[in-house]
């Protein structure tokens, strides 16, 4: 069966129903066993216990895992329990941050009416929704939910917004004989009413003909069910380097167990070895440590009205090459306004937008007057705080009416309505009568055409003239230029009417007073916007449900397009194969009339291309696309629950602006990642070095786990933490976005990596080396590894200043302007102090008293690999 094309009365038949009695009690019962019940089906929820069990797969994981056991087994039980303790922290933290996609359909399930009055047997009842099955007939009345995937059986002025299938911010007028093309799309079905839409105008009875999962917003929960939550590019890389660390730390751990052997080592000398390995190897507090810097980015981005609901989407959005946008709400206003009146065969600028009253009507004549009564009278919305109660078209005329010096609501106060003839779709007009200067008037709105053929004079100049056919002409193409400019054009007539004449009958010989035009406006700060992005190297789409002329109008206003050979329908979608979609994505920037299936399709085929995609949206018809891309955003004021749980970011201002803002931040977090990512490799591979090293040369182990744990979970995570707050360069948004396959350690970070471990290996072992002679006593292993521990400390310290910048020397910035790496430096220290001189420290962490002679010699040491750093910079200028 097919909703919008098959006709009516074989949808009966084939439903086994009618209209006049609908289904009974044994039709419903066959019906529901075949088609089920009208209820979405969502994917079962994993559990908690499976999310943090997932946790434990992670290769790094797995060796600290291992590194644990080790440690417990050479009752080394203080190391053993706190990497235990690291494990477990991690995997908390983990779990915690997973899982979107079923909220997004819990969301999408509120959406149903939880009532729908039916009929059955002929007699009209209410039901529960998930009790409706094909073939039942629904009633609809103004403010009902429509309960299921309806064909209509009658419509009478019926309204129904689908802005959140759509995106149309105007409703759409339900005609239910129009017979529609089966390539129609969902905005153009006029025949048909989908369940979670909002009857708001007339009333109607309808045909259920799907129900559940084959409703429009069931195929949006499907998709919802389908899509994978994917890492992202950061998580990716991320992962890669633990695991290339862990296979190099095994490879290194096997090489010292055989060494060992081939020697024939004590045993526990050996493992020690080993487990010190492991624990320098992985970066501990590498994911503490992200975490901070993109929790502290989501907080400045609240400031920057963006709601980051995932913390590694922070990242994500500094690599973002595209972003998909919807029209309504987003890149306009989502507030229809009158832009221009036509009077006397002339146009008239309208100022001011949304529905604020502050603009005016530019050099308008007197007798305009007339033109503002009929579209302030002849009009059931209200505007409240500049908030549209009602129709929003008929909103923007209350605007106009004001704008043009009429205060609407003391005017129909003074001119009350006495009779009407409402609106519907086959005459296109509508009719109200009021009390005018102790006469009665007739005031009409409607379609140009269809008001033109039923006028025979024209108000002009303040005096009523024959309408002629130049003047016809004239008039019909002032329209087709307003249409032709995306203008939503609306006719206004008047008439004298009798005490006996109702408006039903009158509307013929009436008078012409003139048109005015309008739109849904482009967002100011959105062309800005658009224009940051093209200098950014972003590509920003259009892909809306509405029509492509406006489409195409919105688009070219904004920068957005030159040529209407840009825009396509979603219908043409339907005929491409997954290569020419690709193919056709590199030409056309505006997507119009597309159903949520196109836009996963479109959103898939960017992705396909390589690209980062960032898709926004505020409708139900958004969500599965929203989860699809890369990022997803959503729209905070105007956002449907759906799509918000949908969402990776969430705009409070509704303001496509903010999303610029967002991936500013986004690329600074990203350039301070590379920052600390560099330093906290250094460190661990500096670790590496200074471990293999002694172990080949047998001095002994330099570090032991404890000491190593706290080095790379306190002494090297505070100034890392530091760097992940640096103030971005001002020149940020001039680059081109980062390739998707860019490592994060390109080949210039890996030779400054490279060589300033080398710098710290140098120092540590030497103050290791050194520690061996000047002590005679029994304790000399301890204060050799003291040495050693202190003047890791030191140089990791001194070296996170060189950090700071990737290219520029010490000397070319202000060094000392990071107040947080200052006070991380002080607390490092101060932290240091209380490990090698409070007693009860002393025997956790393995230390001894240092002399202030071995104190000056270590913080000597310690500045070593802030010159290898420094020359690293250097190399990197002359070499690369």
């Amino acid at each position: 069966m097919t909703l919008h094309t098959d006709p009516l009365i074989e949808l009966y038949e084939q439903l086994n129903t009618s209209e006049d009695k609908g289904l009974s009690p044994m039709q419903v019962a066959k019906n529901r066993e075949k088609y089920g019940m009208n209820e979405l089906v969502t994917v079962k929820k994993r559990g908690l216990a499976n999310m943090i069990f997932d946790q434990f797969k992670d290769f790094t994981v797995i060796i600290l895992m291992i590194a644990s056991v080790l440690s417990i087994f050479l009752h080394e039980w203080i190391d053993g329990v706190v990497i235990l303790c690291i494990v477990a922290l991690n995997a908390a933290l983990g779990a915690y941050q997973e899982n979107k996609a079923s909220n997004a359909l819990e969301a999408l399930k509120k959406m149903a009416s939880p009532k729908a009055k039916v009929y059955r047997d002929g007699i009209l009842t209410e039901i529960e929704t998930p009790e409706l099955v094909p073939g039942d007939v629904v009633k609809l009345d103004t403010g009902d939910y429509v309960p299921a995937d309806l064909r209509l059986i009658e419509a009478v002025n019926l309204k129904v917004d689908e802005s959140a299938l759509t995106g149309e911010s105007v409703s759409s007028e339900k005609k239910h004989t129009a017979v529609l093309d089966v390539q129609a799309s969902i905005g153009d079905r006029i025949n048909s009413a989908y369940s979670g839409t909002i009857v708001t105008y007339g009333y109607g009875k309808g045909l259920v003909v799907n129900t559940g999962m084959e409703t429009e917003i069931g195929k949006i929960a499907q998709m919802l069910n389908e899509s994978d939550d994917e890492l992202t590019p950061l998580q990716k890389k991320l992962a890669e380097f633990g695991k290339m660390l862990g296979i190099a730390c095994l490879s290194v751990s096997a090489l010292i167990i055989a060494l060992g052997l081939l020697r024939k080592q004590d045993m526990l000398e050996i493992f020690l070895t080993a487990v010190s390995l492991a624990v320098a190897a992985i970066p501990e507090g590498l994911p503490a440590v992200v975490t901070t810097v993109l929790a502290l980015g989501m907080q400045r981005m609240v400031k920057r009205h963006a709601i980051m609901k995932r913390l590694s989407a922070v990242e994500t959005l500094g690599s973002t090459t595209v972003i998909c946008s919807d029209k309504t709400g987003t890149l306009t206003q989502n507030k229809m306004t009158v832009q221009s009146i036509y009077m006397d065969a002339l146009a008239f600028e309208v100022t001011g937008t949304g529905y604020a009253f502050a603009g005016e009507v530019v050099g308008a004549p007197p007798h305009s007057e007339w033109l503002y009564r009929a579209a302030s009278l002849c009009n059931d919305a209200d505007i409240e705080d500049e908030k549209c109660i009602g129709d929003p078209t008929e909103g923007a005329l209350v605007v106009l009416a004001q704008k043009g010096g009429i205060d609407y609501k003391t005017l129909r106060k003074s001119h009350p309505r006495v009779d009407e003839f409402p609106f519907d779709s086959d005459r296109k007009l509508m009719s109200t009568v009021h009390i005018i200067d102790e006469a009665r008037v007739m005031l009409t709105k409607g379609a140009t055409d269809e008001l033109l053929a039923r006028c025979e004079t024209i108000y002009t100049g303040g005096e009523t003239k024959p309408l002629t056919e130049d003047i016809k002409k004239a008039i019909l193409d002032q329209n087709n230029q307003y249409a032709s400019n995306a203008l939503r054009v609306i006719g206004y007539a008047m008439k004298n009417v009798s005490d006996s004449e109702k408006a039903v009958d009158s509307e013929h010989g009436m008078t012409f007073i003139g048109m005015s035009g309008m739109i849904d406006p482009p967002r100011e700060e959105a062309i800005k916007a658009i224009e940051t992005c093209k200098k950014a190297g972003i590509r920003v789409i259009m892909i809306t449900g509405d029509h492509i002329t406006t489409a195409t109008a919105i688009a070219k206003r904004m920068g957005l397009i030159e040529e209407a050979s840009s825009a396509i329908e979603g219908a043409e979608i339907n005929a491409l194969d997954e290569a020419g979609l690709i193919e056709m994505l590199k030409h056309k920037s505006v997507f119009a009339r597309v159903s949520p299936e196109h836009k996963v399709r479109l959103v898939k085929a960017l992705k396909a291309n390589r690209e980062v995609v960032a898709m926004t949206g505020d409708g139900v018809n958004d969500a599965p696309a929203l989860k699809a891309a890369d990022i997803g955003v959503a729209m905070g004021i105007a956002g449907t629950d759906v799509s918000k749980e949908a969402a990776d970011m969430i705009l409070t201002d509704d303001n496509f602006a903010s999303i610029v803002s967002a991936v500013e931040e986004g690329r600074i977090i990203y350039s301070n990642i590379r920052k600390f990512v560099g330093f906290l490799l250094s460190c661990n591979i500096g670790e590496i070095l200074i471990i293999l090293i002694a172990m080949v040369a047998n001095w002994g182990v330099p570090l032991v786990p404890i000491q190593l744990l706290w080095v790379n979970l306190i002494t090297d995570s505070l100034p890392a933490f530091s760097l992940g707050v640096e103030k971005g360069d001002q020149s940020i948004m001039l680059r081109k976005p980062r390739g998707i396959d860019e490592p994060i350690i390109d080949k210039k970070m890996a030779f400054s990596i490279g060589f300033q471990s080398i710098g710290l290996a140098v120092a540590v072992l030497t103050a290791f080396r050194v520690g061996l002679m000047i002590s005679t006593d029994v304790d000399r292993m301890m204060l050799a590894r003291t040495f050693a521990f202190s003047t890791l400390i030191f140089g990791e310290l001194f070296r996170a200043y060189s950090a700071r910048s990737e290219d520029q020397y010490l000397w070319q910035f202000n060094v000392l302007s990071n107040k947080f790496l200052n006070m991380s430096v002080v607390i490092a220290v101060t932290l240091l102090m209380l490990v090698v001189y409070v007693p009860a420290l002393q025997v956790i962490f393995k230390t001894v008293p240092l002399s202030a002679n071995h104190l000056i010699l270590v913080v000597a040491l310690g500045l070593l690999p802030i010159l290898f750093g420094e020359f690293a910079k250097k190399f990197k200028k002359s070499s690369f």
